[in-house]
């Protein structure tokens, strides 16, 4: 197998921790890295793991795990797992996974994961639209799709991942967090294919020619993947298309890197609001 094999790729880099006297990694350490990797896999998939296995009456259970080791990986090394589903049973799938440290591959490994019943670990039938939402991330195809409306339309979904992100995580005052222009802005909300929210987002005239992005938010188990550019991407588009020559927003600190990686320019010095650093970034469009 090769890395290009492989849509779904997780990186890490090998800890002291897990090496060996003969100074390379523990073999019964790559079955963590694989762990790891499949939940990397998931959320490649837009799909929280555990609310999504609840809603669908199951659990995802290894039936057998068979590695193959190649070469060894050493402390620091970079490593990239690759993780695919090959083909899928009644009630099982396969899944192949490969470590790579460059483009050498240093462990192949082959599991049968099996669904279940979470409280008698009976096998049931893989549901059909997981079977589905698995075959097109492997085709290639749209994970999210990002939906722009009103807040009419919109408000209750984006409600609850706002509620989740400013008010339950970062503290920030309810009465600070909803205003009277939610009701005129367009939104944008993406989900998954079972139609769960996921993240959201909001534009706005900030003045003539110029667009305001605000009220950006990913749901917790989804942060690190391209949904959150996603909605970007869809808000700077519907601006353009409006006309706007120019999109601002107020970055809180943490996300400054995210939005330079989408080509906005931090304009003056920090500053806060709701009692977090925040600074002003602008783009042309």
């Amino acid at each position: 197998m090769k890395r290009t094999d492989f849509r779904h790729l997780e990186s890490l880099r090998v800890r002291w921790a897990e090496i060996d006297a003969q100074g390379i990694v523990f073999n019964g350490h790559y079955l963590t890295y694989l762990d790891t990797a499949i939940s990397g896999y998931w959320r490649a998939l837009a799909m929280p793991y555990h609310d999504t296995m609840k809603s669908l009456g199951g659990d995802l259970y290894v039936r057998r795990a068979t590695l193959d080791y190649r070469g060894s990986a050493r402390y620091d090394d970079r490593l990239d797992i690759g993780i695919r589903v090959r083909e899928f049973g009644n009630s099982s799938m396969m899944v192949d996974a490969a470590v790579f440290h460059g483009e050498q591959m240093l462990v192949k490994a082959e599991m049968i994961y099996v669904f279940a019943d979470p409280a008698t670990q009976t096998p049931l039938r893989l549901p059909d639209a997981l079977r589905q939402v698995i075959h097109d991330f492997e085709a290639g195809k749209p994970v999210v799709e990002v939906a722009l409306g009103s807040w009419a339309d919109l408000g209750e979904a984006a409600t609850a991942i706002r509620r989740q992100v400013f008010v339950e995580e970062q503290h920030i005052p309810a009465d600070l967090e909803w205003d009277s222009a939610d009701a005129a802005c367009l939104h944008a909300l993406a989900r998954n294919h079972f139609g769960v929210p996921l993240a959201t987002g909001r534009l706005l005239e900030h003045v003539p020619g110029v667009a305001k992005i605000g009220r950006m938010a990913v749901s917790r188990a989804m942060r690190g993947t391209r949904i959150g550019r996603q909605v970007l991407d869809a808000l700077m588009a519907e601006a353009r298309r409006q006309g706007y020559r120019e999109v601002l927003l107020h970055a809180q600190l943490s996300a400054e890197n995210f939005y330079l990686r989408a080509g906005f320019q931090r304009r003056g010095e920090p500053f806060e609001e709701a009692g977090i650093g925040h600074v002003e970034m602008v783009r042309a469009l």
